[in-house]
């Protein structure tokens, strides 16, 4: 591809699901159900933001010396949060779906990050205030900014409304000479001074580091955990004893050298990626678990949905698969178990769709892509992207490492094909012709494509001699051919194998803006009781049992009972037990009242509470409260942890411990 086609190429790229860019915010035509969604996401924000800063859920980075945009330090609840989350996603794909998994380096050298597009094509503009250079802007959300604010202008009419609609989306995906256009058009300044802007250049999203002493071995912060999985692929295939298709995850961080990071979590420098390469024969893409999940609907949002200004539909994975809206089985079969994994850890699945890449979004060898976005108060965040990426890593590596990765079927029956072929006479005329580098031409010309080497033998043919470098040990050599270098002959030979680059369907996951989503999901408030005094709001965090930090936490009455003996018997007693099972527990002691203490620990998202009280002391009971309905049941304290790790195993409901208990109070 040639100028701006070589531009579009490369914001298709860049786009790759989450790994690429830590952009996601899409604004599409909402329906009014999402706009009302929308609206009571964005009236919650700020007693969500105040909950988790107060409460240690994330702070910023190295705060205490003022922080650093783009990094986050996640607190003790925050922590065991992610910590549940990235358990449940290894449960969900590692055990369920019987993947490997391997832990690569967080530091990969320059010809990795070579090979795989990130050195020469991994940018964002960027454009600078030219009264002070210092102050830059991420070019294309500086363009959606300056949209966002006409499309508010009052009297548009529906031809602007549309213009201005079209280059919000398209923002990212504009070349440089576009941009420039398009800054000049709507006269686009920098937004504190209003000063003009640089013209955009590229800035490199990775994070470059010297590798040991005297720094002559340049590295780079990984950018991606997908490109270890790629590296690690021969290997892997070898464990899994030569057969396809097979998956591979990686949970680790990642780095971006964010141009502008902003909106918290949803945009940071240094994040945390869970990756799986499904690696499956390209021909071969239909599967057999596809039929378990058939049946599941999902809101989708298909490219010409967008394209026409609607918005997303619900219907089967079935349907979309038939109908040829999702390429193949295999990716309709990630798409729905990215659904179940997802909606398995708090997210509604009211506000989850998943959106397909336009065209000018997916890379030219990509068969399908389609973002597993998530409405929040930012509008819906792309939070997982799933590519059907056919060989474009495996190829690109094996080229420039030298590498065989070309897997190699064993045919039930062999068969009989033609080879075009040089014939022997050649090879020696070959070996002799360019003497030490003779055996390695040879061999090239032995390995190229028949087509490819059909057309050499033909230019040699009509012009007598023709040119091609060949990529030989010692690196490339400009090889000139005569006739009698390239005389082939077709031969018929039995095959007992078919060798092809595996193809890869790519399910990859943004952790932190799950995380993120997640909260904005649990997060409500219970209505003020207006005959109390007490005005402060009090915020639940309605994680699932299987998430959440801590599972049960536990109360004595009041001061009186957290003195007696007993008491620390049956409270040493629960917690041992719960422990035991893998479970996390705490306990509040304090002083304050046992409502205030409920409140407490529901901002912390514990579904349930144990109060140890005065019958306790008696007959060895306590109560159990579930935190969303706040209804308790009693039962012997021995028999709390069985009953608790039923419930986050979620081997047994609410309601089922509430028909096999009392209730109390």
């Amino acid at each position: 591809a040639q100028g701006s086609n070589t531009l579009i190429t490369t914001a298709a790229w860049r786009s790759r699901g989450v790994c690429w860019s830590e952009r996601g915010l899409r604004r599409f035509r909402d329906s009014p159900a999402s706009k009302a969604a929308k609206m009571s996401f964005e009236k919650n924000r700020k007693e969500l933001e105040d909950l988790c800063r107060r409460r240690f859920f994330f702070r910023q980075g190295s705060e205490i010396y003022g922080g650093v945009s783009g990094f986050f330090t996640y607190g003790p609840p925050g922590c065991a949060l992610k910590n549940n989350i990235i358990h449940q996603w290894r449960n969900h794909f590692v055990i369920e779906e019987q993947l490997m998994e391997i832990e690569d380096t967080n530091i990969m050298p320059h010809a990795v990050l070579k090979a795989s597009g990130h050195v020469d094509r991994f940018s964002d503009f960027l454009v600078r205030d030219s009264g002070d250079e210092k102050k830059f802007f991420r070019a294309d959300k500086l363009l959606e900014d300056v949209m966002e604010e006409k499309l508010k202008e009052k009297d548009l009419s529906a031809e602007k409304l549309k213009e201005y609609a079209v280059v919000r989306n398209q923002a990212d995906a504009y070349t440089k000479e576009e941009l420039i256009e398009i800054f000049q058009k709507y006269d686009v300044r920098a937004p504190d001074s209003g000063n003009k802007l640089t013209e955009p250049e590229p800035f490199n999203l990775m994070f470059p580091t010297p590798i040991g002493p005297s720094g002559l071995i340049q590295g780079y912060l990984r950018p991606e955990t997908a490109q270890g999985i790629f590296l690690n692929y021969k290997y892997c295939l070898e464990q899994n004893a030569n057969r396809l298709p097979f998956g591979v995850a990686q949970i680790g961080k990642s780095f971006r050298n964010e141009i502008a990071p902003r909106q918290g979590l949803t945009r940071q420098r240094e994040f945390t990626q869970a990756e799986i390469e499904w690696f499956v024969k390209p021909t071969a893409k239909d599967l057999p678990k596809f039929r378990s999940v058939a049946d599941t609907s999902l809101l989708l949002f298909p490219s010409g949905k967008q394209l026409q200004g609607e918005s997303h539909v619900s219907m089967t994975i079935g349907e979309a698969v038939s109908g040829g809206i999702v390429n193949n089985e295999t990716l309709g079969y990630f798409i729905v178990r990215t659904y179940q994994f997802l909606v398995s850890v708090g997210i509604k699945p009211e506000h989850c769709r998943f959106r397909q890449h336009l065209p000018t979004e997916m890379a030219h060898y990509a068969a399908d892509c389609w973002d597993a976005e998530i409405e929040t108060c930012y509008g819906w965040l792309e939070c997982v992207g799933i590519a059907d990426r056919a060989c474009f890593d495996l190829n690109a590596h094996a080229t420039a490492a030298k590498v065989d990765l070309l897997y190699r079927e064993t045919l039930e029956k062999p068969v009989e094909v033609e080879l075009y072929a040089l014939t022997k006479a050649s090879g020696i005329a070959v070996m002799k012709a360019f003497k030490k580098q003779g055996r390695f031409v040879k061999e090239w010309l032995e390995q190229l494509p028949a087509d490819q080497l059909r057309d050499l033998a033909q230019e040699v043919e009509a012009k007598q001699t023709a040119t091609r470098t060949a990529e030989l040990p010692d690196g490339p050599l400009e090889c000139t051919f005569l006739p009698d270098h390239v005389k082939c002959e077709v031969k018929k030979e039995k095959q007992t194998t078919n060798t092809f680059m595996p193809g890869v369907v790519e399910p990859s996951f943004g952790i932190d803006r799950i995380l993120f989503s997640i909260l904005e999901h649990a997060y409500y408030a219970r209505p003020k009781d207006p005959t109390l005094e007490d005005k402060q709001t009090r915020g639940v965090l309605a994680f699932a049992a299987n998430i959440a930090p801590y599972k049960l936490t536990i109360l004595p009455q009041d001061s009186r009972i957290a003195r007696d003996d007993k008491y620390v018997e049956l409270m040493q007693l629960i917690r041992n037990q719960v422990s035991a099972l893998g479970h996390s527990c705490t306990v509040d002691d304090s002083g304050a009242t046992l409502g205030k203490r409920y409140s407490r620990n529901d901002e912390l998202g514990i579904p349930f509470a144990c109060t140890v009280d005065f019958d306790s002391m008696t007959d060895q009971t306590v109560t159990l409260r579930e935190r969303d309905t706040m209804v308790q049941i009693r039962l012997a304290a021995g028999e709390v942890a069985a009953v608790l790790h039923d419930l986050c195993c979620k081997r047994r409901t609410w309601k089922d411990v509430q028909s096999q208990f009392p209730a109390h109070g």
